[in-house]
């Protein structure tokens, strides 16, 4: 597969940015599968921002390794705002180091296909992003087949994080 430059570009200067910060980043994804963490790592780098990621794609396992209220899981399923905002901050400390969490975590979870979940449309992502300050979430209504859904999503995601970094400033 060849590579994504907008996605580069943006994990590039994410991982950029965060140095120059002293900041960290922990990922917790679902249906995109390690593709956020692979496109950070993919930047030369990155370990001194990048504290790792976790691959929760089946739904316990968000309960049991980031902290996902169960009760929200069961009531609401996965694919919810609030599963995300879960996520991104369960994650900063599933992955902390030397007992510090990381600065950020950010989070993906949602439909890419091909069939509906949880009675949510293909298409249908909820991205997160946590700090100590507190955690978001973002709903997207993409379109395409499977690949084009998780692509879009590792895109949108790394844009929205670079912009609530920088808007820090």
């Amino acid at each position: 597969m060849e590579a994504q430059p907008h996605r580069s570009v943006t994990a590039r200067e994410l991982i950029a940015d965060l140095t120059a910060r002293g900041e960290t980043l922990a990922v917790a994804e679902s249906l995109t599968g390690g593709l956020v963490v692979s496109a950070l790592v993919d930047v030369p780098g990155a370990s001194a921002v990048v504290h790792g990621g976790v691959v929760a794609y089946a739904t316990p396992v968000k309960h049991t390794l980031l902290g996902v209220s169960a009760a929200l899981l069961a009531s609401n399923g996965a694919v919810d705002p609030e599963v995300a905002r879960q996520m991104a901050a369960g994650v900063r400390d599933a992955l902390s180091v030397d007992g510090k969490p990381a600065t950020w975590g950010i989070s993906t979870t949602g439909v890419a296909g091909p069939d509906p979940q949880d009675g949510k449309a293909v298409g249908t992502v909820f991205v997160g992003i946590a700090s100590a300050d507190g955690a978001e979430a973002y709903e997207l209504h993409l379109d395409g087949d499977r690949e084009a859904i998780r692509h879009a999503t590792v895109s949108e995601l790394l844009s929205r994080m670079s912009s609530t970094v920088r808007g820090r400033e």
